[in-house]
């Protein structure tokens, strides 16, 4: 019973997923009211919240409740309640095919969950693949659009790779250290030089995690799936499996210290990943698109925190991770209310907003200002707590490198803020959304709450990585 306890956010969520199986079953065919659905996900918050300070391990030490775990799926809790409200009325969805998405969307959830609390490379591998092969599923359910299609064959396909490179590094892992539990790997060592094989293992095995993150050299399916899928499923896709990947990194890097092989090549890959993903994104006339593109660069910006190997590193990468999809989620709440018929935005649509929708306008400055990293945001502070966390620590030019790369990014971020204020509206504006205003202004005073009172939820994430190093 006690064991129960402790499993309740996750419990929840599984009990949420079967409970949309059984509608599928009851009403196959038809059109199902799922008004309830974000009543249900805030239920799954609420608990999810009340379990933040319990702490086990269970599974003979494959699945561990610590403060790490429960913060993360806090935060999944968070998105997922956002992504229920905000695809509640998708518009690229067949009447009978909403029951389905949101299906998925709960299993996602929850292996995300389970990805936060597992400690055992296998059960780290297991709880990956179930938050995946949701997605597989979800991205291509966009009604007459063969770019959905696209979309999910990309995805299948470059998540496959992924998986076979981080099962081959598993082996490898296995091989060198004879263990799979993160408890015991971390007292092994990782230099080339003692264990060549087992560092090589953990490099491969991260792949899995650098493909979620969009990371370089696993980015490719980025932009094309953001584009491809519907706007309601793409603010999902661009935060949520972020967050697994964040935790899990998080313990894997635990293991490392600056200097070491396997540390350098994180930051080269970081390096590499947000100077591509921001001079990419200059281009780019698709909302999405710039976004997906922008990803990659937020991707490169985490691992400044998990290069430098102290506990205020780890910290800073968990708190930049709940920032990232507040601020994420920001923006896209904005494109979906635009889009009410749920096509894909140009940065010409957005001309005028100041005028035609200015609560949402704001909203939007507010979301751009804050991926840039511009004060009072919470996208300022994340930025400045993963920069002084790797500052002095050996990686002095990869956060040198990540302050320019927030100069480039400033130009195509506030680019979509100034075809909201200065640009002139179209002669005929797209079909819009009503409401969702309200819920807008909220993820816009968060996104400035974390920016102006960080210093309690920056402790929580300190206390919560504090057992890390």
């Amino acid at each position: 019973m006690t064991g129960l306890l402790h499993l309740l956010p996750e419990t929840f969520q599984l009990v949420l997923a079967i409970a949309l199986f059984v509608v599928l079953l009851v009403k196959p065919d038809r059109e199902t009211g799922l008004k309830w659905l974000p009543c249900a996900a805030l239920l799954s918050l609420v608990v999810t919240a009340m379990s933040l300070t319990q702490s086990a391990t269970l599974f003979e030490g494959s699945y561990r409740i610590d403060g790490l775990s429960q913060f993360f799926k806090l935060a999944v809790s968070i998105g997922f309640f956002v992504a229920c409200l905000n695809a509640l009325d998708h518009p690229t969805l067949k009447p009978t095919q909403r029951t389905d998405f949101f299906m998925f969307l709960a299993l996602s959830a929850w292996g995300l969950m389970l990805l936060s609390s597992a400690a055992e490379l296998m059960t780290i591998f297991l709880a990956l693949e179930i938050s995946s092969y949701s997605l597989y599923g979800l991205i291509p359910l966009r009604t007459r659009d063969r770019g959905a299609a696209e979309a999910g064959i990309k995805y299948i396909l470059f998540g496959a790779a992924a998986t076979a490179i981080s099962l081959y590094g598993f082996s490898y892992i296995v091989a060198g250290h004879q263990t799979t539990y993160l408890a015991e790997l971390v007292t092994r060592q990782w230099s080339f030089a003692a264990a060549p094989g087992a560092v090589i293992g953990l490099i491969m095995f991260m792949a899995g995690f650098f493909y979620k993150l969009a990371l370089f050299p696993f980015h490719f399916w980025c932009p094309d799936v953001y584009q491809g899928t519907s706007n309601e499923t793409a603010a999902y896709v661009a935060t949520l499996p972020k967050l697994g990947a964040v935790v899990i990194l998080i313990r894997l890097a635990s293991m490392l210290t600056p200097g070491l092989g396997a540390t350098t090549l994180i930051a080269v890959i970081g390096a590499v990943s947000m100077t591509f993903g921001n001079l990419a994104a200059l281009a780019q006339k698709d909302v999405k698109r710039l976004l997906g593109y922008s990803s990659i660069a937020h991707a490169g910006y985490v691992t400044v925190g998990l290069v430098a190997g102290t506990a205020e590193g780890l910290a800073a990468a968990a708190f930049y991770s709940l920032v990232y999809i507040i601020m994420n989620l920001t923006c896209f709440w904005v494109i979906c209310r635009i889009s009410g018929d749920g096509r894909n935005l140009q940065l010409n649509d957005l001309n005028g907003m100041f005028k035609t929708r200015p609560a949402l306008a704001f909203v939007l400055a507010v979301g751009a200002f804050a991926l840039v990293g511009l004060p009072p945001t919470g996208g300022f502070m994340g930025k400045l707590f993963l920069f002084s966390a790797a500052w002095g620590r050996g990686y002095d030019w990869l956060v040198i490198l990540a302050a320019l790369n927030t100069a480039i990014s400033i130009y195509y971020y506030l680019n979509l803020v100034r075809h909201a204020y200065t640009d002139e509206p179209g002669e005929s504006p797209m079909p819009e959304k009503t409401g969702g205003v309200l819920f807008a202004g909220v993820l816009a005073g968060a996104t400035l709450v974390l920016g102006l009172f960080p210093a309690r939820f920056f402790e929580l994430a300190m206390r919560v990585t504090d057992i890390m190093k």
